[in-house]
């Protein structure tokens, strides 16, 4: 029953933050002014799985407005699927060798939950190092868990390493104010440089490697100007 339970509190937590994909700690950033974009991916995890789509739109340049979801299946038959909704923006935006603060708040359903979604709401403050080559993200939040009526505090910390010019090794770690945290590792590309990329990760819990881990496969595309 451990399995079930973390991934319960994972699925929680993951919701709550969207930085460019495969990151979970969000970064201090906006899709690009008057573009949309749409992240995709598949999340594999012991015998459930989950299709992702969240597209996002930043019209005026200066709020970025997110809606989208996901289907999950387990065993083969499809489970509920999950809902988010989510707006965003900037205090000060992300400068090469400085730092970026925002702000987040939404909306969030799980995959196979039949109780409602929880209200979130968190702060991302980046940091970019040796000319945008290491770029370091925070996150700090709070979400109210509707099904067992608990606020819990969130947290997020990551970073982004620029391996070529068009690659980026990412790692992180996430969890909450009680229990035990999570970690990722992974992989992202551009295949075009500011339109398509592409991504995997692996992840678990501190703790409960050989038993909570999961993969992942992404793919982000960006628009051009629209608005």
């Amino acid at each position: 029953m451990r399995l079930p339970a973390a991934l319960l509190l994972l699925l929680a937590f993951m919701p709550a933050a969207y930085a460019a994909r495969p990151m979970i700690t969000d970064d201090a950033r906006l899709t690009d002014a008057g573009a949309c974009q749409l992240e995709s991916w598949v999340h594999l995890h012991g015998n459930q799985n989950e299709f992702w789509a969240l597209p996002a739109c930043n019209p005026g340049g200066k709020f970025e407005f997110t809606f989208g979801g996901a289907l999950a299946y387990a065993h083969g038959h499809q489970k509920s699927g999950a809902m988010t909704i989510q707006g965003k923006t900037l205090f000060k935006p992300l400068e090469t060798n400085s730092h970026g603060i925002g702000l987040a708040a939404g909306y969030a359903s799980q995959p196979g939950s039949a109780h409602t979604g929880n209200p979130y709401f968190y702060v991302p403050v980046s940091f970019s190092l040796a000319d945008d080559r290491v770029v370091i993200h925070t996150n700090l939040g709070y979400t109210r868990e509707r099904e067992n009526t608990e606020n819990r505090l969130t947290w997020g910390i990551g970073t982004e390493i620029q391996t070529t010019p068009s690659s980026h090794l990412i790692a992180e770690s996430f969890g909450q104010d009680k229990g035990t945290p999570f970690f990722q590792m992974g992989l992202r590309h551009w295949i075009v440089p500011g339109h398509v990329q592409i991504d995997t990760t692996y992840g678990s819990r501190f703790g409960a490697i050989s038993d909570q881990h999961w993969f992942s496969i992404g793919l982000r595309l960006i628009s051009p100007t629209l608005f």
